[in-house]
This record gives structure tokens, sequence and C-alpha cells, in this order.
């Protein structure tokens, strides 16, 4: 799977568009390349919370695939400073829900617990994605009007939709992702037009 297809099925496994993702096609260079506060201890974190969305099964999880370096890499590189800034105050804010919920912190959360409050963000995510577009909506169609709606841009998508985004891209990107979670073919390779298909088979990558 190529990096523009793979952006199109993240978009519609998470309902909006991957922020720097025209960064992303392009080898991401145009990010604010700031890495403050990307600890050691905040990449664990977002390796737990990426573990938490895409689990080990019989195949390597977002741990493994140590997605919370893929994201520090991919927010430093891709994303602007203002998105930047609610990324990384978004990890806080996870902080705060998960203790206000659970009375703990995430990494000292059980794993139902944490699957709990990602299932709440996802939620509170989706809602406010949906606001903020309607909001963003006048500019959109003023610009329009004017042919310069390539000039439009967005707000900031909520935090979680970041980092689910990122997990997902940082996972199938990842050598653990592109070769085991997925069937992998090698090329240069020969063109094979039957190849067989069994119901419950990876997609290939």
């Amino acid at each position: 799977m190529d990096r523009r297809e793979l952006l199109k099925m993240i978009a519609l496994a998470t309902g909006s568009a991957v922020i720097g993702g025209e960064f992303f096609l392009s080898g991401c260079t145009s990010g604010a390349k700031t890495e403050a506060g990307f600890t050691p201890t905040t990449i664990s974190l977002l390796d737990e919370i990426g573990e938490t969305i895409l689990p080990a099964t019989s195949t390597p999880g977002a741990k493994e695939a140590q997605v919370g370096q893929f994201m520090k890499l991919y927010v430093t590189e891709c994303y602007p400073q203002v998105v930047q800034d609610v990324f990384m105050n978004g990890i806080s804010q996870l902080q705060e829900t998960c203790k206000k919920k659970h009375g703990k912190l995430f990494m000292d959360s059980s794993v139902e617990e944490r699957a709990a409050l990602l299932n709440d963000l996802e939620k509170e995510s989706k809602e406010y994605n949906a606001a903020q577009a309607k909001k963003d909506m006048p500019a959109y169609e003023e610009l329009k009007k004017k042919n310069r709606s390539d000039q439009f841009i967005a707000s900031p998508q909520h935090y979680y939709t970041m980092i689910k985004q990122l997990t997902l891209l940082g996972f199938f990107t990842s050598k653990q992702g592109a070769t085991l979670a997925m069937r992998h073919v090698s090329v240069p390779g020969r063109y094979d037009g039957a190849l067989p298909y069994k119901k419950g088979d990876k997609a290939y990558s």
C-alpha cells in the first residue's frame, strides 16, 4: 500500500483528513521542528496509548512498532506549531481525564480502564471535530466564492484524533505493520492477477 492510499484509509477510519498529510507525502520537512515535551516518558506513554488502539494479537501491536517515536518525528516534522501545541496539550488533558475517571494516570491504569478512557475520547473527538467543521464552513465558503479555497486552513482536530491517526500511520508504515500485520509481497516481483484469497486473509502491503 502506497502512502497516498494509506492516508485515505486512515482518513476513512477516523473521519478526518490526516493533518500534515501533504508534507508526509513529500517527506515531512515543513513542521515547526520543536521537540519540547517529547521526553522518553512521553514517548513511552504514546506507545501505551497506541497499544490500546492497536493491541498485539497473533501479530505485533503498536508498541512493538514504536509508534511513540514515530509520533515524535511526525509531529515535529509535519505539524505546524499551532497543531503541535494542541497535540502536546492534549497529552496532558488525556492524563487529567484519566485521573478524573479512574483516579490514576494512564500508565497506572488497567487494560480495561485504558480502553474505557479511549472509548470516551473517541466519542468526544467525533463531536468536537463535527462542531469545528461546522464552525469553519463559513470561512471556507467565503474563500470558495473567491476561488481561493486552497488558502483555507481548517481548525486543528481533537488531540485524540491526531493520536489515533498517527498510531495507525506509524504502525502501517513500520516493518511490523507492513510485513506482519499485512501480507507483504516484496518488490520487484512478477505480476499475478489471480492471487489466491480466502475470507479473513490480511490485506497486501
